[in-house]
C-alpha cells in the first residue's frame, strides 16, 4: 500500500518528487480522481480547495476527475475510482468525510483498491487514515464549533499512527508544539505534527518524512 499524507497537498518540489516516486510513471500517463467531499460543510471562502486542486492539475495528468462521494451514487463514483491510478482525498471536515466514506460503501472497497493505487490525503484526507478519528482533546484545535452529525470513532486504519496537520498555521493557531506536547502526555498514540510544507510517505510499513518545513513525531 502506498500513501502520501499531507497538510496541503503538493506545496513544494520535495513533496512533488516523493509523489513522483510513489506513482512510478510520468504524470502524463496517469489518471487522478480528486474527492472534495470533506470541504462540503466548510463555511466561507474555499479558494484553498481550488488551489489544492490546481497544484495537482498543473502536474499534467492524462485525466483529472472530481467526484464528490456524498453527491453521486456508487454506480458513478466507482468507475472513476477503478480507472484512477491516484485517489486524492481533499481537506475540510474529517468527520463529514469519514461519514460519507462509510455510508457510500467506499470504506469496504478501499483496501482492495489501494493494492494498485496511490492514496493521497490532504488535511482531513490524511487524518481519516488513522485507527480512529480525533480524540476529544484535539477536536478544538481544528473544529472550534460543532464537528457535524458523525460521532463514530473508527478511522480507516490504513496506518497505525495519527496525523496532526497544519502545524504553526495562522489558520489553526492552536496547532502548535506546546499544545501538542500537552496532548502527547494525555495519549499513548504515536502522532506526527506536520506543517503545510511537509508530507508523510508510506510504502507498506516503511515511513519517510518529506519536508521543506517543520514537523515533529510524538510518542
Amino acid at each position: 500500500m502506498k500513501l502520501l499524507l499531507t497538510s496541503s497537498g503538493i506545496t513544494n518540489k520535495s513533496i512533488e518528487k516523493a509523489f513522483s516516486e510513489l506513482v512510478e510513471k510520468p504524470f502524463s500517463k496517469l489518471y487522478l480522481t480528486f474527492i472534495p467531499t470533506a470541504a462540503n460543510v466548510e463555511k466561507g471562502d474555499k479558494s484553498w480547495l481550488v488551489e489544492d486542486m490546481y497544484n495537482f492539475k498543473k502536474l499534467g495528468f492524462s485525466a483529472f476527475d472530481v467526484i464528490d462521494i456524498s453527491a453521486v451514487s456508487r454506480s458513478i463514483w466507482l468507475p472513476s475510482f477503478e480507472k484512477a491510478d491516484i485517489l486524492v482525498f481533499g481537506g475540510g471536515n474529517t468527520f463529514h468525510l469519514m461519514q460519507h466514506i462509510r455510508e457510500s460503501g467506499l470504506a469496504e472497497l478501499l483496501p482492495e483498491l489501494l493494492k494498485t493505487r496511490v492514496y493521497v490525503g490532504i488535511s482531513a484526507g490524511s487524518m481519516v487514515t488513522a485507527p480512529t478519528l480525533l480524540p476529544p482533546a484535539t477536536q478544538l484545535f481544528y473544529y472550534p464549533d460543532e464537528v457535524g452529525e458523525y460521532h463514530e470513532e473508527n478511522g480507516l486504519e490504513l496506518v497505525d499512527f495519527y496525523v496532526r496537520p497544519h502545524l504553526n498555521s495562522k489558520w489553526f493557531p492552536k496547532v502548535n508544539i506546546p499544545n501538542l506536547e500537552k496532548l502527547s502526555k494525555e495519549t499513548p498514540n504515536t502522532f506526527y505534527a506536520i506543517d503545510d510544507d511537509t508530507a508523510i510517505k508510506v510504502v507498506d510499513s516503511r515511513i519517510s518524512l518529506i519536508s521543506e518545513g517543520t514537523w515533529k513525531k510524538f510518542n
